[in-house]
């Protein structure tokens, strides 16, 4: 990918964001050095797949770059709270889990940002083997109806509950060992 090709997917990160941090910047470099090391292109299905250890402003760079959503199935969550995506090629069974090194201490966000954007991604990532496997393809599954509110739910999130279908919201959770 040229330096105008990556120009141009910068500014639809930041449109889809809807403005530009270093939290964009960070998924931005991640999606690019994934591409990069997995050989990745934009991913019209689920060839590509993303499991980010948070929720921050980088997750929506990875889908504009790398074309995962959460709707396609390929953007998953294994919430942790870090700075660290983990990328999967499923043609080539290849992944990578990239981890935000630490960085100095700035003053102001202006100065992160300005120190991620003139780094390039092999100095802000550390290449680790991903510690996820890599998950199943999406499955659709059989709406149910829910025996107390009515609502249909995915037969996947019902539960029984003294001999009721109950989706997620009328269910009662017991857990005695919980004091």
């Amino acid at each position: 990918m040229n330096a105008e090709e990556k120009k141009e997917l910068w500014v639809q990160c930041a449109k889809f964001h809807g403005h530009v941090c270093g939290g964009l910047t960070i998924g931005y470099k991640a999606a690019l050095y994934a591409m990069e090391l997995l050989e990745l292109g934009f991913s019209k299905d689920e060839e590509v797949v993303c499991i980010s250890e948070n929720d921050a402003c980088g997750v929506d760079a990875i889908q504009v770059v790398l074309g995962c959503s959460i709707g396609k199935g390929n953007l998953l969550f294994h919430m942790r709270g870090k700075q660290a995506f983990s990328f999967y090629n499923r043609k080539t069974g290849k992944s990578v889990r990239l981890v935000l090194r630490e960085r100095p201490d700035f003053a102001s966000k202006e100065e992160s940002f300005a120190y991620l954007q003139k780094r390039e991604p092999e100095d802000l990532f550390d290449v680790k083997e991903a510690v996820c496997h890599i998950p199943e393809r999406a499955r659709l599954f059989r709406p149910c109806s829910c025996d107390c509110c009515k609502e249909t739910t995915a037969e996947h999130m019902m539960r029984l509950q003294d001999g009721k279908k109950l989706c997620l919201d009328c269910w009662k959770e017991y857990d005695r060992f919980r004091v």
